[in-house]
């Protein structure tokens, strides 16, 4: 069993926490208050379904990707691709109400408070955060609900949807720092862990996100047309 690391609703250790929880919202609040009320308090509920569930949705949209790829090539990709974005874009925007941030909080704390959302509410995962520096952050991804279903390659899909998530946070909520992103390993890879470091982006830097979600979309088109 896993006893290391947070899951949704656990505190974390930093006093500022606190301050900040103030502006953090809960994704499809809606849902999760129906949810609560008519379905988690039965005796026959078993929270492994809603686990299958989203396995299911996850395998659907890999095959939706690669069958377009294949099918329709770059625009096609294109097309998947920026619909997983705007899906990310609309799930950051219902998870800070940038009116409520309080004063004293650094944009990197701030961004760290946000990750953890990310991990341990969207991906519904064990996340190990870490505040290093005032300009960097990092966190290990200790258990994700994909990774016995996943492939290192099939992670991509997961970047578009960070990608979203990340403009509506640049948009609307980091209004002087700006955040490179990047992983160190991959659970699917055969690390121990997925491990992510966030840090504040220098002015001129290429983003590092984009770029390598680049790399493999060109390499998703060269393996469909190869027949892989």
């Amino acid at each position: 069993m896993i006893k290391k690391g947070i899951l949704k609703g656990a505190e974390r250790k930093e006093e500022s926490w606190q301050k900040a929880k103030k502006a953090l919202r809960e994704p499809f609040k809606k849902s999760l208050d129906r949810f609560r009320e008519e379905v988690e308090g039965r005796d026959d509920f078993d929270p492994t379904a809603l686990l299958q569930f989203g396995l299911f949705m996850s395998a659907g949209i890999i095959n939706i990707l690669k069958d377009i790829e294949s099918e329709f090539g770059e625009k096609g990709q294109d097309v998947v691709k920026n619909a997983l974005v705007k899906t990310g874009y609309n799930v950051g925007s219902q998870m800070i109400d940038p009116d409520e941030i309080p004063e004293g909080i650094s944009d990197i704390e701030l961004m760290s408070y946000l990750a953890t959302i990310i991990n341990t509410q969207v991906w519904t995962s064990i996340e190990d955060p870490i505040i290093e520096d005032e300009d960097k952050c990092s966190f290990d991804i200790l258990w994700c609900p994909l990774e016995d279903e996943y492939s290192a390659f099939d992670c991509r899909v997961q970047r578009y949807f960070v990608q979203g998530i990340v403009d509506y946070f640049r948009d609307n909520v980091f209004e002087d720092s700006d955040f490179q992103i990047y992983f160190t390993s991959t659970i699917p890879s055969g690390a121990e862990t997925c491990n992510f470091v966030v840090e504040k982006k220098k002015p001129g830097d290429p983003d590092k996100w984009e770029e390598y979600s680049a790399q493999l979309e060109k390499k998703a088109l060269k393996n469909r047309k190869e027949g892989m």
